[in-house]
């Protein structure tokens, strides 16, 4: 979904950093919900959501990051993205709206304690900076 040839985003929050991925990529955006927890998984995958039938897996991405844990709230939301052959939940702390970005800057080598090689960029809003994940790098993490 385009725009007069700019990308959308669906831009999110976790604590007080604002993320985006593209819109293209998402399949859907769900309230939190009960996860079953899988034995012996890496700690940032929270374990498994029944979606209408389909099993998907579902990450943390602040556990990812390595923040410090926090309790959902109302706000927390599931963004369930198209990965490869595979469907993925990501927790964040809340969804904030579609966006556009007027400029992307290459990232940095970190960003707020967090490896540049998980973003496409940095974009540039009237509101200030928001990291575009590199959706692709966090997913194929070991």
């Amino acid at each position: 979904m385009q725009i007069m040839g700019q990308e959308q985003y669906i831009e999110f929050a976790i604590e007080e950093e604002r993320y985006a991925i593209p819109i293209q990529d998402i399949f859907e955006i769900i309230k939190i919900q009960d996860i079953t927890q899988i034995p012996n998984v890496t700690s940032y995958v929270e374990g498994v959501i029944n979606l209408r039938g389909k099993i998907v897996p579902v990450i943390s991405l602040r556990s990812f990051f390595g923040l410090r844990e926090k309790e959902n709230s109302k706000l927390t939301r599931i963004i369930v993205v198209h990965h490869q052959e595979d469907t993925v939940g990501v927790i964040v702390d809340c969804v904030n709206k579609v966006t556009t970005f007027t400029d992307i800057q290459p990232p940095p080598e970190r960003i707020g304690g967090i490896e540049g090689s998980y973003f496409v960029g940095i974009g540039l809003t009237d509101n200030g900076i928001v990291g575009v994940l590199k959706l692709n790098e966090i997913l194929l993490h070991d």
